[in-house]
């Protein structure tokens, strides 16, 4: 997706920033660890009942949205200061480049499973504007940007099964087979998206269904299931030349420099660590032959990416967040609230429900749930979110899972974190449509009001 995220207060050298949130942040799971500072008495998890599950999910592998300048270039002499590690950047290795063929969009047999599309009334697909734009882009070898890829298919296919294991065999929670009263599925009307949706089902179900599988879309225009700075005038308003002045940022800079010089990139080349990252994560998961310069430098270029990426959403820009994730969280939370609700109908509820997303959703989602990792979000990753109710007290508890690892959210005492805890925590970011129009909308109105 467009990375378009957030920012840090201050700048150091990267991975200082990265250990020092690790450290806290495993400090805080030790501390809320049965018999810790925060836990008096440990809830018994046999007397749990798991009454519902959420999984808000990545992608899998794809081709780069962007190809990088330098694959166009000739390749430069080395000079005589050269080093022979130095002097093996991507102008020097254009003896092999990349090449995006389309054997790589074969699809494995396991993964094929009929689905229909429609938008969230249930009517007609809406258009896709975003695959329209990727296919105006052929990376050599013939490939579009953004296209799904057999290595992204069995990714989709093997977080299936985890989920299969988890739902369908460890606890027998879901039927063996899909079934449309007890999941629904949603995901961003992006053909990747929905295509990494369908092999994700194919491993949960094994194939195996007892009617039609529907994947829910909405608009480009209305879409919650990422920052939409296309509808959210504010948001876009807010980080609107943050991206470029990211790259201006004291330590951003200079690595930015080192990396472009050591590939071979004008410095007047629009490539910043985001288009190096999303170039670097694909070719590496492809096992396809990378720049010498994307290895050596690539720890860098992620930590870099991510430092960019909070640059544009700023930590401290509550409303920044909400206008993000706001209106996702919402509908996170009322899939709880419906589940907890005595007087909610069976029908209007479901045991799983299904979310295809991209990273530039999961780090704000990340954030607001204070477990952000300083990690970019790699493909097929997922963040699941368990809701269980004790059998004896009643109580409700949420369990949360990022990378199939359990997460103490902020606010909670430990893993499983009391209902009223958790919704507290999500209660700062979380936006209702209503309030989401209107904090859009909001800038907007004050520049006509001033007659710009």
């Amino acid at each position: 997706m467009i990375s378009r995220v957030f920012k840090l207060r201050m700048w150091a050298p990267v991975g200082v920033l990265t250990s020092l949130t690790y450290c806290l942040h495993q400090r805080r799971v030790a501390l809320a660890e049965p018999g810790g500072a925060d836990q008096q008495n440990p809830v018994d998890r046999n007397l749990l009942e798991l009454k519902m599950v959420q999984v808000v999910f990545r992608h899998g592998a794809r081709s780069p949205l962007k190809p990088l300048p330098q694959e166009d270039q000739p390749p430069r002499t080395p000079g005589l200061w050269d080093s022979p590690e130095t002097s093996h950047g991507c102008d020097v290795a254009q003896l092999v480049q990349v090449e995006w063929k389309s054997q790589l969009l074969e699809v494995p047999p396991q993964t094929q499973l009929e689905y229909t599309v429609t938008n969230l009334a249930g009517g007609p697909k809406p258009h896709s504007p975003f695959d329209s734009q990727y296919h105006e882009t052929t990376l050599k070898g013939g490939m579009f940007a953004g296209q799904l890829t057999k290595v992204g298919m069995e990714q989709m296919f093997a977080l299936g099964e985890r989920l299969r294991k988890n739902y369908v065999e460890d606890i027998p929670f879901l039927s063996p087979t899909f079934n449309p009263l007890e999941v629904f599925i949603r995901s961003t009307n992006i053909y990747r998206n929905l295509e990494s949706t369908r092999c994700l089902l194919a491993g949960l179900f094994q194939r195996q269904k007892e009617g039609p599988i529907v994947i829910h879309t909405d608009e480009a225009s209305s879409e919650v299931l990422y920052p939409n700075y296309q509808y959210c005038w504010n948001l876009q308003k807010r980080t609107r030349g943050r991206r470029q002045a990211a790259s201006l940022q004291p330590g951003i800079s200079e690595d930015l420099k080192k990396v472009k010089e050591g590939m071979g990139i004008a410095s007047s080349d629009e490539v910043d660590f985001l288009v190096l990252l999303d170039n670097m994560a694909a070719e590496q998961v492809h096992s396809l032959p990378s720049c010498p310069t994307l290895k050596r430098f690539a720890w860098m270029i992620e930590q870099r990416a991510v430092d960019t990426a909070l640059y544009i959403l700023q930590w401290e820009d509550r409303e920044g967040l909400q206008m993000a994730v706001g209106p996702f969280l919402h509908i996170l939370e009322s899939n709880l609230l419906k589940v907890v609700d005595p007087a909610t109908p069976p029908s209007k509820t479901r045991k799983l429900y299904l979310y295809a997303a991209h990273d530039v959703t999961l780090m704000p989602l990340l954030m607001t749930l204070g477990i952000f990792d300083h990690k970019w979000p790699p493909f097929a990753v997922d963040l699941t979110m368990e809701l269980y109710q004790h059998r004896e007290s009643k109580e409700w508890f949420v369990q949360l899972y990022y990378r199939g690892k359990e997460q103490v959210p902020k606010g909670c005492p430990d893993g499983l974190c009391p209902l009223d805890k958790f919704l507290n925590t999500i209660s700062v970011y979380t936006l209702s449509p209503e309030k989401y129009h209107m904090l859009c909308s909001e800038a907007q109105m004050m520049g006509l009001g001033n007659g710009e």
